[in-house]
């Protein structure tokens, strides 16, 4: 591993050895241009569109896109690899674009340019080190898809191992506001026999301050004030009359709870919340939020989600120390973690931090996060929607929002793929889709199989009335197994179904030992958990472009079915060994395409190994 850093005073060409050939780099104003022999690129974050991006414009910037993503990225990183042998790193919180055509391009803001040690010298990353400084250092890495992945996440730090809990099964659902509906999940899941070790909650909140319980009573405080739990009176509260003995009750019952946040100081209406006025009031005296050019509180443009929230500057102590001690209260009750969403709130970048760094586009959403993790400490979990570099060592990353249709489904699969070769370790999505009608009974069915066999595995809906929910038939659109069974089909088909759908939950279960010893080999060796087979099996070319097929840790190789109607699928054995079917023990040796029943998700073991 070694580093340049770009500046127009020292020498403008090197040559770098890498396996596959020589890499030349050059640099002409504010491009960087590579030269070399290569055939397939990878990485550049949780990228929706493709795995392999050779021959296409990626531009790396941080945004919030709603359902079919396509070249937008929620956790983008400027960091990619070639099938040769060749990485490279660029390390800033800038917008930065690359093409990766014949010479592979990389374009930089003129400011963004700052300085390169021709000489090229070992670098050794700062453990602390302020968010992406206005400068922009290259970091150019030699070696397999592992060794390459090993060194990048080097430079962010140790990976975070989630406790064995966040491997079993999640539920969630946006329309859960209420205690009495989250009793009425227990029933359900006792009544159906599913198991589940995570509830996540999303409108738990006022949705103002986003850390008091809806319908709490309570006397305001002074902005720079926390509360206690016994500072609400949360009997007579129509939401959530006790959400202390709830979280005993769902531990009881072994479930850990995950509450939703948002980092914003939202505007609200004094009958919507005085609290939350006194917050956002005591936050903009006190510079505790993002501030533009002029020394004000940045807002959030309008058109965009949260327009006119100011945004946390987690850059500053009293920001972060004042933030958490508002939310201490909520792990002093029980709660195990926090779904992390949004962050994509920086649309530009002329903004201020209080670190004196420009508040980067990209930066931020990994500074939200990484302030969480903080927060949290061993023990819990955040599960992220955006990110940036380092995102390993603070979370968990879901892949946001997506309709429900096989399309989506495809591209979450290379989004998760894509995110695994940027060295993101642990991932998820939304079982069936978040958003519009229900998915079909096909379309839930298979994508409860690929969740089987993923890092995380979670089902997920929207609010009734989002922005594509409903149709004329089904109003309810949960994507509970339950639901959607009782959505299409009736009773005695409907049971029939939920026995499908149990199946892969109970096998999850059964997984959860493989998963938890194969994520902490993960952590220790910086790899990722899910990832695509050139990972494991560089060297064959024939698995370049294979974006539908991936390993489970080293032992289980998955194929699973993105397209309707589908009865048997092809698949790419690794030459040089033999896989056992997990359903039917049926043995292909590897070293070609073979054409396989997929009536169930075609999974298979290397022969001679144990999962259970």
């Amino acid at each position: 591993m070694e580093r340049i850093v770009l500046d127009s005073s020292t020498s403008r060409e090197w040559q770098f050895t890498v396996p596959g050939g020589t890499a030349r780099i050059s640099k002409t104003g504010t491009m960087l241009s590579v030269c070399l022999p290569y055939k397939a690129v990878y990485g550049m974050g949780e990228k929706f569109d493709r795995l392999n991006k050779k021959g296409f414009r990626v531009i790396n910037k941080v945004e919030e896109h709603f359902c079919e993503q396509g070249e937008h990225a929620y956790c983008p990183m400027p960091f990619f690899f070639t099938d040769s042998g060749f990485g490279l790193y660029v390390d800033t919180g800038r917008v930065t674009v690359f093409e990766f055509g014949a010479e592979i391009h990389i374009y930089f803001k003129a400011d963004a340019v700052r300085s390169i040690d021709a000489e090229l010298p070992a670098w050794e990353p700062q453990t602390e080190k302020a968010p992406w400084p206005d400068g922009t250092g290259v970091v150019l890495f030699s070696g397999s898809p592992a060794a390459i992945i090993q060194e990048f996440m080097s430079l962010s730090g140790p990976s975070l191992l989630p406790p064995e809990w966040a491997f079993g099964v999640w539920i969630s659902a946006n329309r859960w506001h209420s205690q009495e509906q989250v009793f009425q999940q227990l029933t359900l899941l006792e009544k159906h026999r599913f198991p589940a070790s995570v509830l996540v909650l999303e409108a738990w909140s006022d949705e103002a301050t986003f850390y008091i319980w809806n319908g709490a009573a309570y006397t305001p405080k002074e902005g720079g004030e926390c509360f206690a739990e016994h500072d609400f009176d949360f009997s007579k509260s129509t939401f959530w009359p006790d959400p202390g003995s709830m979280i005993e009750k769902l531990h009881g019952r072994g479930l850990r709870l995950v509450l939703w946040q948002i980092p914003v100081y939202k505007p609200a209406a004094p009958e919507e919340s005085i609290q939350q006025n006194i917050d956002r009031t005591y936050a903009a005296e006190h510079r505790l939020a993002v501030q533009d050019q002029a020394g004000r509180p940045y807002e959030i443009p309008q058109g965009h989600w949260f327009a006119g929230s100011l945004i946390p500057d987690w850059t500053n102590a009293e920001t972060r120390r004042l933030w958490f001690a508002k939310r201490r209260y909520l792990l002093e009750m029980g709660v195990d973690g926090f779904k992390t969403d949004g962050g994509e709130f920086i649309y530009q970048e002329d903004l201020r931090l209080a670190s004196g760094a420009r508040a980067m586009i990209n930066g931020y959403a990994q500074s939200y996060i990484e302030a969480y993790a903080g927060f949290t400490g061993p023990g819990r979990v955040l599960f992220s929607r955006a990110g940036y570099t380092g995102l390993h060592t603070a979370s968990i990353l879901w892949s946001g929002d997506q309709k429900s249709s096989f399309a989506e489904l495809q591209s979450c699969l290379r989004a998760g793929l894509s995110a695994a070769l940027s060295g993101i370790i642990f991932w998820g999505f939304d079982t069936g889709g978040f958003a519009g009608p229900l998915p079909s009974a096909e379309l839930y069915l298979r994508a409860t199989e690929l969740a089987c066999f993923c890092p995380v595995m979670q089902w997920h809906s929207e609010p009734e009335g989002g922005q594509f929910a409903g149709s004329e038939r089904i109003i309810n659109n949960e994507r509970s197994p339950w639901n959607i069974a009782a959505a299409w089909f009736d009773t005695a088909e409907a049971a029939a179904y939920l026995e499908q759908i149990r199946f892969y939950h109970e096998l999850r279960m059964k997984l959860v030992p493989y998963l938890c010893k194969e994520a902490a080999r993960c952590v220790r060796n910086s790899a990722p958990l899910m990832r695509p087979l050139v990972y494991d099996f560089p060297g064959e070319r024939e698995c370049l472009d294979i974006d539908d097929e991936f390993m489970l840790g080293p032992d289980i190789l998955a194929a699973p079915v993105l397209s309707p109607r589908c009865i048997s699928r092809t698949v790419w054995f690794p030459p040089g060994t033999t896989w056992c079917s997990f359903f039917d023990g049926a043995s292909y040796s590897g070293g070609g395409w073979v054409e396989v029943p997929a009536e169930r998700i075609p999974v298979f073991i290397r022969e001679g190994r144990e999962i259970f």
